[in-house]
């Protein structure tokens, strides 16, 4: 299945849901029930857009939930220390980067798989973390760290046209501009596109870095609309982000997907999760509904791997 092929068909599984919930649940489109669902999956869409070009170099990061929290607590800490609320985000975004590269570098450099390291770090970060703040949540945030310095009102369109700004860009990117065709070909083949001249190691390492800080940013977009930090913030956050990159048509083996792809992807799933909800379900099925189809994205893959080869294969008979 091609990626356009994929993304049509993501497409129209989500008109199909909308359907589904105009009759079933017709309370799920008020537009405040709408700008809180919006808000809650803002921080996997930017997420998600740095998962989508760590698994297009044929990696994969499933350290993203516990950085997310690390970053959310940081970002809390230095609001309360008296930094502004943009600083303290700021700040969020720099731990992000900083954890990002410890992968990349650990990845790129010492050449340990990608999913050895971030289930490493994944673990002893989370459990840094829970020794670090005896798993006390940050309270009494300063009132200026509330929506970063907008009224609650303004705060979802300054999101949307943050998360826009981003997709916008890394789209825009990955067509037009050389380091964007060098992350696909480090994902097709990596010897083919060091053969080429591309230094794979630092595109290995630069994308690592790029999801840390994304992480590092959502990490603020979300922790800003509260007066509190969850220190157990980010669980499952991985499963989610993966899920909608390779939903969206993303290869897990790299060198295929788009941003489309992943934002359709982030849609889907960021609505069966309340849907769930409005139909009475448990919130335990929206796990197990993304385990399902990141197996069944997988199995389409391998399925559309297979076939090539066996033309291939037919073709040189």
């Amino acid at each position: 299945m091609s990626a356009s092929r994929r993304e049509i068909s993501v497409a129209l599984a989500i008109a199909a849901l909308a359907v589904a919930l105009a009759f079933a649940a017709p309370e799920f489109f008020t537009g405040e029930n709408l700008t809180d669902v919006f808000l809650a999956n803002a921080p996997v869409l930017i997420v998600s857009l740095g998962m989508t070009i760590v698994i297009l170099t044929g990696q994969i990061d499933i350290s993203v939930g516990s950085i997310f929290a690390i970053s959310s607590v940081g970002a809390g800490v230095l609001a309360k220390a008296g930094l502004p609320a943009a600083l303290a985000a700021m700040g969020g975004c720099a731990i992000g980067a900083l954890l990002g590269a410890m992968n990349g570098a650990l990845v790129a450099y010492v050449k340990i798989p990608s999913i050895v390291v971030t289930l490493a770090t994944m673990i002893a970060l989370r459990d840094a973390l829970r020794w670090a703040t005896q798993g006390a949540w940050i309270q009494d945030l300063p009132a200026s760290f509330q929506w970063l310095g907008f009224s609650r009102a303004a705060y979802p369109a300054a999101v949307a046209v943050l998360a826009a700004a981003l997709t916008l860009a890394m789209s825009w990117i990955l067509r037009n501009v050389a380091a964007g065709r060098a992350i696909y070909a480090t994902g097709s083949s990596e010897e083919a596109a060091r053969l080429a001249g591309i230094r794979t190691a630092r595109v290995t390492f630069a994308v690592f870095v790029i999801l840390g800080t994304l992480t590092g940013l959502a990490a603020a977009v979300n922790a800003v609309r509260f007066d509190q930090i969850p220190s157990n913030t980010g669980l499952g956050l991985e499963l989610k982000v993966i899920a909608a990159v390779v939903v969206g048509g993303a290869a897990i083996t790299g060198g295929r997907g788009t941003v489309l792809g992943t934002v359709l992807g982030v849609i889907l799933l960021g609505a069966m999760g309340p849907a769930l909800t409005f139909a009475g379900f448990s919130a335990y099925w929206e796990r197990a509904a993304q385990g399902a189809i990141i197996l069944a994205a997988i199995a389409l893959d391998a399925a559309r791997l297979e076939q090539h080869a066996n033309r291939f294969a037919a073709s040189r008979a």
